[in-house]
């Protein structure tokens, strides 16, 4: 809404007509007044007296990107006379366009003295920057003369929330969906006000499904993570957590995933004051997948702990992810640690494009605690081209027996 000074009011007046077209103001004004003379009221702290979240907007200049903006404009006879035609047109102008707020385009037949016509506006703020409303009044006097006046109400409109997205990349091949993104993202408060946060939700592309980390585990349903009362204080920051990962479809096709890919949007509802409400979203959010080359390795089962000197079984998946068949040559080499169990240069077969292979091995740990899984070798015996896996997964070696006995 506005709630414009004294000089904010614009009185055109002929011998014929006098009107008057304004912005009616709230009671913000006069209760800051009251407020201010009130001997009771502690000097400093005059907007605290009904709880910050209850204090009736003291001035109007400023409006949050994503608000819905609001006006009531009332056009006013103040002349004895009886005028025709009366158009009263009210139009939002940025620095990109200009928009007609207007309820209605048609003309009024006529207007009585001390009567007014009323108009209530609304806009969905999308724009930063400076909004000018252009308030447009014309008439026709009893004697056929055409009159015409206006009026400008300036007003800025910024930004209420900074928006940071951190990705992080996750591979579960020990489950049945592979290449998990976790994305967290910081909301800041950048108002001199606080905010109750209604929604933070992520709207995921047509690639993944979501699941929503920001609830108490074991606690009542839905609980957030942040409390019963989602207050969010100016110039506080909150982190949000989603776990998206690729619908089955997807999955399994490795030249899907790979490259850069579309996560989704974020969607933001918060109110602020007197449950004045509004709503962001971020553009489509993207994150480059990790890059596998040619060759993806990775586990399809590896347990979590094994003995000392006793033989575990993993199994290794084996995708080609390049555009042309492969024939692999598997080679393993022995680390300080761990050993590897069976005929090292033995042949794989081609390997199509897209297509992947599951190969079960075995090793032993001839030392105790978490070790890595290294020393793979898959050659590519057409182009003669070696690739190497190191540090492929961890394991926890423990002794079976007593600490002498080890």
């Amino acid at each position: 809404s506005l709630w414009p000074r004294d000089n904010d009011v614009e009185r055109y007046s002929s011998t014929e007509a006098v009107y008057t077209l304004c912005v009616l103001p709230s009671v913000g004004d006069l209760f800051d007044q009251l407020m201010r003379e009130d001997p009771s009221t502690i000097k400093g702290a005059e907007a605290l007296m009904l709880g910050e979240m209850l204090t009736l907007p003291q001035n109007f200049g400023n409006i949050f990107l994503g608000e819905t903006f609001s006006s009531y404009i009332s056009v006013h006879n103040d002349s004895i006379q009886v005028v025709k035609d009366i158009l009263v047109k009210a139009d939002l102008q940025t620095s990109s366009q200009r928009l007609n707020l207007s309820a209605s385009n048609s003309a009024v037949a006529e207007l009585k003295p001390e009567s007014c016509i009323d108009d209530v506006i609304h806009h969905e703020v999308k724009e930063i920057g400076t909004h000018i409303l252009v308030c447009a009044v014309s008439y026709t006097t009893q004697y056929g003369e055409k009159l015409y006046f206006r009026k400008f109400f300036k007003f800025q409109v910024l930004k209420p929330l900074d928006v940071k997205t951190k990705f992080y990349n996750a591979e579960s091949d020990l489950s049945s969906v592979t290449d998990e993104v976790f994305l967290e993202a910081q909301i800041q408060n950048i108002t001199t006000s606080p905010m109750f946060m209604e929604k933070v939700s992520l709207e995921p592309s047509m690639m993944y499904n979501v699941t929503e980390l920001n609830t108490v585990a074991g606690g009542d349903e839905g609980e957030s993570t942040f409390g019963k009362m989602s207050y969010l204080q100016p110039m506080d920051t909150r982190q949000y957590l989603y776990c998206l990962k690729p619908k089955p479809e997807y999955a399994e096709k490795a030249g899907v995933i790979k490259g850069v890919t579309v996560i989704g949007k974020l969607d933001i509802v918060w109110k602020t004051n007197l449950g004045e409400r509004g709503r962001l979203q971020t553009s489509q959010l993207q994150r480059m997948a990790p890059g596998y080359g040619d060759i993806r390795l990775s586990l399809e089962m590896i347990p979590d702990t094994v003995n000392l000197e006793e033989p575990f079984d993993i199994i290794c998946k084996i995708t080609n992810c390049s555009e042309r068949t492969m024939d692999l040559e598997l080679e393993m080499m022995n680390t300080r640690s761990i050993h590897w169990c069976g005929v090292s240069g033995r042949q794989l077969g081609k390997l199509s494009p897209g297509a992947f292979l599951s190969l079960p091995l075995i090793l032993l740990s001839s030392v105790q605690g978490l070790q890595s899984i290294s020393g793979l070798r898959l050659t590519d015996t057409f182009l003669k081209r070696t690739y190497e896996y190191d540090d492929i997964a961890q394991v926890c070696v423990v002794c079976p027996y007593t600490n002498n006995e080890c």
